[in-house]
């Protein structure tokens, strides 16, 4: 395991502050994220569900979501901290928007503690990712 930075321990910290935030009446399942911007920023977000479920929002796409709306459209990071004996991996429509707004080299940040993570790229865990160079063809 690598050892963490600074940064990364930060938006750590970040998501596990927005797990405590989660809206999840019904799973009882909390979810934070915390997404780093190419140009420094944070934002963290936590999963809101719904009574009717498919309204449901995932934690990762809350912090992105966030971003975009504030005018930050790349991510470089993103930590998700979900169930705290296992590490949560994000679904595959989180996958997906993560890829939207980030490189297939974007960090993901799995954990279920500061001391409990795993750090890998996007594209271990959705390879050949649909994209917008895929609508151009």
């Amino acid at each position: 395991m690598n050892k963490l930075s600074k940064e990364y321990e930060k938006l750590m910290e970040e998501a596990i502050k927005y797990r405590e935030k989660a809206y999840v009446p019904y799973s009882n399942f909390k979810v934070g994220a915390a997404i780093l911007t190419i140009d420094g920023e944070v934002y963290g977000g936590c999963n809101i569900e719904n009574a009717s479920y498919g309204a449901t929002n995932c934690a990762e796409r809350t912090a992105i979501f966030k971003a975009v709306s504030e005018g930050t459209n790349e991510i470089t990071a993103i930590a998700i901290i979900g169930d705290e004996k296992e590490i949560t991996y994000p679904c595959g429509i989180c996958r997906q928007v993560i890829r939207e707004f980030g490189n297939e080299d974007v960090d993901v940040i799995i954990f279920t503690s500061l001391d409990n993570y795993k750090i890998i790229k996007l594209s271990e865990i959705l390879p050949y990712a649909f994209t917008k160079m895929d609508l151009t063809k």
